[in-house]
């Protein structure tokens, strides 16, 4: 697959082969600036986690230096809103985190693995009422607000690293990608910081299975509509609606087995939908500012 993105080493002059060096050595200077940026991250939010939002932000600040230093300029970003393409996918954007919710967290209510309790709130109605309430605020002002971090690993993620492992001609891109972003996760976990289920070797297969088809649902939406704002709003959505939402209204001691992002039905459920998406045509558009 081949493919342009803008003004980038992709775009510099010296042909292929200056292209796929260029972007290997971005792809070596960026994970030597990820990994210690990363470890401070980890290690000050086992201290406190209010500083989550730094360790999200490593990512991003591991590829805005990495650019600086190779003077790679900023273009192949794609920043730009990227007009119709863009807009078209604001259903999928906020509607594809409740269906796998509905379809795993549902699921898991209506077989009993998981127990659906409605939290306490200052709303007084139905229990239904209550969750369809809160998941509209979650959808629009939830991932609003989600974007602050979720802006940061998406510059490094989809924004940096996924175009590097494209034009390096590193095998199965978005399946590296998808791993690499698994693998920056497990740490929190290992720690019991983080989707830490009841089994932790099965946790952590479960949770890179999740991780990794999610991953490659996000970076084919970055590729096909050459903006990497629809990977950040749909990123900042899924936190949103998974995190806050159906993870809220979901108890009971087996919990973390078959829901959250660790769980064995959400990961089922993304498997599916990034098999079904997979299956369809992918018409990469190019990328730029």
């Amino acid at each position: 697959m081949k493919i342009n993105f803008g003004e980038s080493p992709a775009k510099r002059p010296g042909g292929e082969n200056e292209r796929i060096r260029s972007s290997r050595r971005g792809l070596l200077v960026y994970f030597a600036l990820l990994i210690p940026l990363s470890i401070l991250g980890y290690v000050l939010v086992m201290k406190s986690p209010g500083f989550v939002l730094l360790l999200m932000w490593a990512p991003g600040l591991s590829s805005i230096l990495t650019r600086l230093l190779l003077r790679e300029g900023i273009a192949d970003i794609s920043l730009r809103i990227g007009g119709r393409r863009t807009l078209k996918t604001l259903p999928i954007i906020l509607l594809f985190p409740v269906a796998i919710g509905l379809v795993a967290y549902g699921l898991a209510w209506i077989t009993g693995l998981v127990q659906y309790v409605t939290p306490d709130t200052y709303l007084k109605a139905p229990p239904a009422v209550i969750f369809v309430g809160l998941l509209l605020v979650q959808m629009i002002f939830g991932t609003a607000a989600g974007l602050i971090g979720c802006v940061g690993e998406e510059l490094g993620w989809r924004g940096y690293m996924l175009t590097r492992l494209i034009d390096a001609r590193v095998p199965y891109p978005m399946l590296i990608s998808g791993i690499v972003w698994g693998l920056w996760h497990l740490p929190l976990m290992i720690a019991g910081q983080y989707y830490s289920g009841p089994y932790p070797v099965l946790s952590v297969f479960l949770f890179m299975l999740t991780i990794t088809s999610f991953g490659y649902i996000i970076g084919r939406l970055r590729l096909t509509t050459g903006s990497v704002w629809p990977a950040i709003f749909l990123h900042a959505s899924w936190n949103a609606v998974i995190q806050n939402i159906f993870d809220f209204f979901s108890q009971g001691e087996n919990v973390l087995l078959w829901t959250g992002e660790s769980g064995v039905l959400v990961a089922l459920s993304l498997l599916a939908a990034a098999w079904v998406i997979s299956r369809r045509p992918m018409n990469v558009r190019q990328l730029g500012c």
